[in-house]
């Protein structure tokens, strides 16, 4: 299931390479059926022209191959800004296949190959970690940032937010004027869905 992406030849800005690599549980990876996350990905490429690859993972290890597929195997790691990690689960875990991960284990099965991306979390989960747990997740990973959100689904996606957040770091480097930019534009929902940043 992994999308073919345009090759951005060298020589274009840097605001043209960035990429949303995204990874989506699922209960299981063969049935073949479009969520609504691959249709928000669509979007962003046509709306914004942000390329992404879409993986989806039902166990534990598929989510620990498709990462590492990622950090190993792909030459343009390095345009991938942000991982968007689309899955359920607790303040701090994720849920695949009805069992429970902590970020603390997500972390050590990345053990420092994270550098330099942010790990952006819909609300299909809260995100909620106190700040010893995200100073634990960074420092391992190496990650630049975790963000997501504080309230659960409640029949409002995440999506339309996420969308604005990848577009405005097309835009701009600087990830705390691009979270600042983001409640400028879209106060009501980062205040209605609670984002958050932990870096």
């Amino acid at each position: 299931m992994l999308e073919k992406r345009q090759k951005v030849p060298q020589e274009q800005t840097t605001d043209e390479d960035h990429f949303i690599y995204c990874l989506e549980g699922v209960a299981d990876i063969e049935t073949e059926k479009v969520t609504e996350t691959q249709l928000s990905l669509e979007q962003l490429a046509m709306n914004y022209g942000i390329a992404s690859i879409y993986k989806t993972c039902d166990t534990i290890e598929g989510l620990e191959d498709s990462l590492n597929a990622l950090v190993l195997d792909d030459h343009n790691f390095k345009d991938y800004e942000i991982i968007y990690m689309v899955m359920t689960g607790e303040a701090n875990s994720i849920c695949l296949n009805d069992y429970y991960y902590s970020l603390q284990e997500i972390a050590e099965i990345f053990e420092g190959r994270l550098k330099g991306k942010i790990l952006h979390f819909s609300n299909a989960k809260i995100l909620d970690l106190d700040e010893e747990e995200a100073q634990y997740f960074l420092d391992i990973t190496n990650a630049k940032a975790v963000s997501g959100f504080g309230n659960a689904f409640n029949g409002v996606s995440s999506a339309n937010l996420d969308k604005a957040f990848f577009n405005l770091f097309k835009e701009n480097d600087n990830m705390f004027e691009v979270v600042e930019e983001l409640h400028q534009r879209h106060y009501n929902v980062c205040k209605l869905l609670d984002f958050r940043l932990y870096y």
